[in-house]
């Protein structure tokens, strides 16, 4: 040991290690710099991005993701690598392998991209907002709040759906609150044999006693169908907002029925009429010709 120690210069080994740490302190500080850099950069850029992207009328969900997260970090990552290199670390390498695990990231996950995606696209377009009541995939009811990978709805029977943002965006959906006042159509059959224009005013006169129908615009009857057991009236009324959209149809169908029992209109079961021929004399009549014929 004391050989090894003997051919060891101490001094030599202190010496060039200093002058090793000296020649590494430029890079190093011009690390720092670079990552202190990047950090204030960051900073400025978050407040230039923010009053960019509300001017631009984005959602405070999207700026929050595209300024706080996705632009901070970036320039943050772009400056470590930066500093690496001041470093004198190879980054290409490193790099390249990070590009090879983000795209099996992204294979792996490319539906929850495409739901953060299609969600960025909703805050954007804004084709509804919390509180809307809208219709998506046979799916009925009010928006209660939106992610940036999914849509939550409470149905008028108190339960909660959700709806990945990729779905709706790719499926025809329908605002009924976009706006504001609404039309409401109740379909109501009468006999052919009554009086349009007496059943009409019967119930116009019903609908105009449901809670919550407006008299601007007023509501009308039109006749809407002359289907094959029944003369089909549409009783149309206008309500202010889509939260009275169901309430007010299930008014309609039972006052327009009611009006109707009381007036002596007849609201006809559907029913099918079959009209039968006498045919025994033609068919007597025809047999004995063709008889008649085989005998000549």
């Amino acid at each position: 040991m004391q050989d090894l120690l003997g051919k060891v210069d101490l001094q030599e080994l202190i010496t060039s290690f200093v002058e090793r740490l000296i020649e590494f302190i430029p890079s190093l500080i011009a690390a720092i710099l670079v990552v202190v850099a990047a950090y204030i950069l960051s900073r400025a850029a978050r407040v230039v991005l923010r009053k960019a992207f509300q001017k631009a009328g984005f959602d405070e969900v999207v700026i929050n993701l595209l300024v706080d997260n996705v632009a901070h970090y970036a320039i943050i990552i772009l400056g470590v690598i930066m500093a690496l290199s001041q470093l004198g670390v190879n980054v290409a390498a490193a790099l390249a392998g990070v590009g090879v695990v983000g795209i099996a990231i992204g294979f792996a996950a490319q539906d929850s991209v495409a739901n953060i995606i299609a969600g960025i696209l909703i805050f954007w377009d804004k084709p509804f907002v919390v509180g809307d009541w809208v219709e998506t995939e046979g799916e009925y009811g009010k928006v209660t709040n939106i992610t940036l990978r999914t849509t939550r709805i409470r149905t008028p029977q108190n339960t909660y759906i959700v709806v990945p943002n990729k779905r709706i965006i790719d499926e025809v959906l329908e605002n009924f609150s976009k706006h504001g006042e609404l039309r409401v159509d109740a379909v109501i059959g009468i006999a052919y044999k009554e009086d349009i224009p007496k059943a009409r005013e019967v119930l116009l006169e019903a609908i105009r006693a449901v809670d919550g129908v407006l008299e601007d615009p007023a509501p009308d009857v039109v006749v809407s169908e002359l289907a094959g057991s029944s003369v089909n009236l549409t009783m149309r009324a206008w309500v202010d907002s889509a939260d009275d959209k169901r309430r007010v149809f299930f008014k309609l169908n039972e006052a327009g029925k009611i009006a109707l029992d009381d007036a002596g209109i007849e609201i006809p079961f559907p029913h099918l009429q079959l009209f039968v021929d006498n045919v025994q004399d033609d068919v007597w009549k025809g047999l004995s010709q063709v008889a008649g014929g085989r005998s000549q």
